[in-house]
C-alpha cells in the first residue's frame, strides 16, 4: 500500500467565514491555523499546501482571558541598539485589531515559504462586513439569487 501525497491539481479550497464575537483568542487562532494548513482534510499532505480560505468577521470582539488584555505585551526591535518596543494588548486592540488574530494565527503557522503561503489565504475584518460574499456563498444561496 501506498502513502497518499496530494498534487496541487487535486487540491480543492473552500472558504469558511468565521464570526470572531465572544470567541477566546487562543482557541479561535488555533481552528483558523487548522483550516489554513489543511489540516481538517483527509488528503492533508505536510509539503503541500492543501488548506482553505478563512475570513474572520468581528475580530474587534475577540475576548481573551484573565488580565491578559493588560498584562500581555506585543514586542518589535527597530535594529537599533536599545529599540525595543512593547505596547499591551489592550492598545492593540484600540488601533489595529485585526492584528491580534494575524499575530496569533501566525504562530501556530509554519515558519517557512509554505507558511508565508498559507497565512495569505486569512482575510480578517474589524466589523461585520467583508468583500468576499460571492465566494463564501454556499451552493443553495448562489441558486436564488
Amino acid at each position: 500500500m501506498k502513502t497518499y501525497s496530494a498534487r496541487p491539481a487535486d487540491i480543492e479550497r473552500q472558504w469558511h467565514v468565521v464570526d470572531a464575537s465572544d470567541q477566546t483568542l487562543g482557541r479561535l487562532s488555533s481552528q483558523i491555523a487548522r483550516w489554513l494548513m489543511g489540516k481538517h482534510k483527509p488528503m492533508f499532505t505536510p509539503n503541500q499546501d492543501t488548506g482553505d480560505f478563512v475570513v474572520v468577521i468581528n475580530a474587534d470582539k475577540v475576548r481573551v482571558s484573565g488580565r491578559k488584555s493588560k498584562q500581555k505585551l506585543y514586542y518589535r526591535h527597530s535594529g537599533y541598539p536599545g529599540g525595543l518596543k512593547s505596547v499591551t494588548l489592550e492598545k492593540v486592540m484600540q488601533n489595529n485589531p485585526t492584528r491580534i488574530i494575524e499575530h496569533a494565527v501566525k504562530g501556530m503557522l509554519p515558519h517557512t515559504r509554505l507558511g508565508a503561503q498559507m497565512k495569505k489565504r486569512l482575510k480578517v475584518y474589524a466589523g461585520d462586513k467583508h468583500p468576499h460574499l460571492a465566494q463564501t456563498k454556499t451552493d443553495s444561496e448562489k441558486e436564488a439569487n
